[in-house]
């Protein structure tokens, strides 16, 4: 089941509720699993392996990188899968008024696709070893840090949604420079056409491609004149406005720049030494 992240972090930011019980278990095929989850929700925090959930029929692959939750008293049916050894960590929660609980998310189950995090897992094991010490102050960091594991994989899942969302949009003004370079592109008619600010468009060119669109742009131009230069003998100026430069000189200078070589140059050494 598919979960508003947002809507999630208000639910727990809202509603008072507290640590019930912090369980760890791992492959044992000699201890029988239950057919319904306990009386209270609880978030499955996947450390090794691979094993399959299914509450009230709805299949869930726990595994690094994920974080299930699963409602209090649903039916539970586990799937092992051969060869695979698992382990994970089960926090169980209780929500303190009664009347908020009726329409809180404790009821449903979900997944958070969290993707393999060193921080998430540093606090999740910090969270079961201060849970198993006593005292006082034992149960009040096991409150805060259940809070920070929470707070860890909901920032997780939001930096992967803004992290796929980015590559998509590289990918589509990518493509579409690929397909019309040729023209008179600019940067801002590309962030209006996408309907981005070009700051942003920036970012993420750089992450994803390690050079600006403009740069991007440039270089795909004169990747595409060195291949016209191999297959035709156009004079360099038309090449230069054919795949979308006007000035033929910085054409030139552009040219030379990456290739060492003068674009007349490149071609006469590839004239004379086709292989």
């Amino acid at each position: 089941m598919k979960i508003d992240v947002n809507q999630l972090a208000e639910h727990f930011a809202h509603i008072p509720f507290q640590v019930e019980g912090i369980y760890r278990y791992a492959t044992n095929p000699g201890v029988p699993h239950a057919d319904y989850t306990d009386s209270f929700p609880g978030f499955v925090f996947p450390l090794t392996g691979k094993i399959q959930f299914q509450f009230n029929g709805m299949p869930y692959v726990l595994s690094p990188g994920k974080v299930v939750h699963g409602g209090a008293k649903m039916k539970l049916d586990k799937k092992m899968f051969d060869n695979t050894n698992w382990e994970y960590i089960l926090v169980q929660y209780r929500i303190c008024n009664s009347e908020l609980e009726e329409s809180s998310f404790s009821h449903q189950h979900f997944e958070l696709s969290t993707g393999q995090s060193p921080r998430l897992l540093e606090l999740i094991m910090r969270l079961w070893h201060v849970y198993n010490q006593r005292g006082g102050i034992s149960m009040f960091q096991t409150e805060m840090l259940f809070r920070d594991v929470l707070n860890e994989a909901l920032i997780c899942v939001v930096n992967r949604q803004i992290s796929s969302e980015s590559h998509a949009l590289f990918e589509r003004v990518s493509h579409y420079i690929h397909e019309y370079y040729y023209q008179g592109l600019t940067i801002a008619s590309l962030a209006e056409q996408y309907n981005v600010n070009r700051n942003r468009l920036s970012y993420v060119f750089r992450k994803h491609s390690g050079m600006g669109p403009a740069e991007y742009l440039l270089k795909y131009r004169i990747n595409m004149a060195q291949k016209m230069l191999f297959i035709s003998d156009v004079p360099v100026q038309q090449i230069a406005q054919t795949v979308g430069i006007a000035d033929p000189f910085y054409f030139s200078k552009v040219f030379k720049k990456k290739f060492g070589c003068s674009p007349t140059e490149y071609r006469q050494k590839f004239i004379n030494n086709p292989c």
